[in-house]
């Protein structure tokens, strides 16, 4: 946690509670938006003009939030936009580590151990959690956004005059039922396992069990007309959504995070529809079964032991 600037304690899981023991989510701190003339997006402020080389994406490959944004790069076609750094899997008692496993990179902008340190560098008077994703303006030297929905977003559209590939994301003639597609699926299922998995007492947990499998029941029932995506045959960044949380759940969720009803394998639509997404390469080229394996079964609260189990060895 940083205080002012400051690390000042060892990283823990619960990030806030109430009083009947319910995970809190953080508010995410920076809220500014790269746009393609660099004026000021729906928050923050101004002057992040979209250009080619400009920006960081920092990510972890264990992090369903990062890898949206990870997701919308690649099918955007952002790769030589927008550059990329995923960090250390496991949690260390600071957070977020650069290198030091498979995969991970060093920090290749400011040379930094910790993704904390960035945040420090950033704003020196900064409080909270250092999270990924978070982009880097390496013009001016400091974060521009690190709240995943913003990022997917602003990546669908902010580079279009750069690069022009991929599907429209957030497509006007849907706006209206993406918007509360997304709300439903942020506090039932993407924030819900959560919420399930970092509860602090019974009712929380028993509360956010029965929303995740709701939410699951539903999508399943959603997909029984046989339509390839949320909305239909149109990929929707709502799939991008749904799909973090899914390729995650019998590796993580079930066990770990005891939302233990059944697997993803035993709902035969989403388990098809969660393969339809895998399949595509630049959505299956980021998924990184160790990554999340080793990540999740770091969390000292809910795995002390740090025993990473041997399965599933594939999605």
């Amino acid at each position: 946690m940083l205080v002012k600037g400051v690390w000042q304690e060892n990283w823990q899981p619960v990030q806030s509670k109430d009083e009947d023991g319910r995970f809190l989510r953080q508010t995410s701190q920076f809220r500014h938006w790269i746009t393609p003339d660099g004026e000021p997006g729906p928050t923050g402020k101004g002057g992040f003009k979209a250009e080619k080389g400009r920006y960081h994406l920092y990510v972890a490959y264990i992090c369903p939030w990062a890898s949206r944004a990870l997701i919308a790069r690649e099918i955007k076609g952002l790769q030589d936009i927008i550059s990329v750094s995923v960090v250390n899997p496991r949690l260390t008692d600071q957070g977020w580590q650069f290198g030091g496993y498979p995969g991970a990179d060093e920090d290749p902008v400011k040379g930094v151990r910790y993704m904390h340190e960035l945040y420090t560098l950033s704003d020196p008077e900064v409080c909270g959690r250092a999270t990924v994703p978070a982009l880097w303006d390496k013009k001016t030297g400091q974060l521009v956004n690190n709240e995943s929905a913003d990022i997917l977003r602003m990546l669908n559209t902010a580079f279009s005059e750069l690069v022009d590939e991929g599907p429209d994301l957030y497509p006007t003639p849907l706006a209206e039922e993406i918007e509360a597609l997304n709300a439903y699926l942020y506090s039932d299922l993407n924030n819900g396992v959560y919420e399930a998995g970092f509860a602090s007492s019974q009712k929380a947990y028993e509360e956010a069990y029965v929303k995740v499998f709701a939410a699951l029941d539903q999508l399943e029932e959603r997909l029984g007309d046989g339509r390839s995506y949320l909305f239909g045959e149109q990929l929707t960044e709502t799939d991008i959504r749904l799909f973090v949380t899914l390729v995650r759940f019998d590796a993580a969720y079930y066990g770990l995070f005891k939302c233990n009803r059944n697997q993803l394998k035993e709902m035969p639509r989403l388990h098809a529809y969660m393969h339809r997404l895998l399949a595509q390469d630049e959505i299956r080229q980021v998924v990184n079964l160790d990554h999340i394996k080793a990540g999740y079964y770091s969390i000292k609260a809910l795995n002390p032991g740090g025993i990473v189990p041997l399965g599933p060895d594939s999605i």
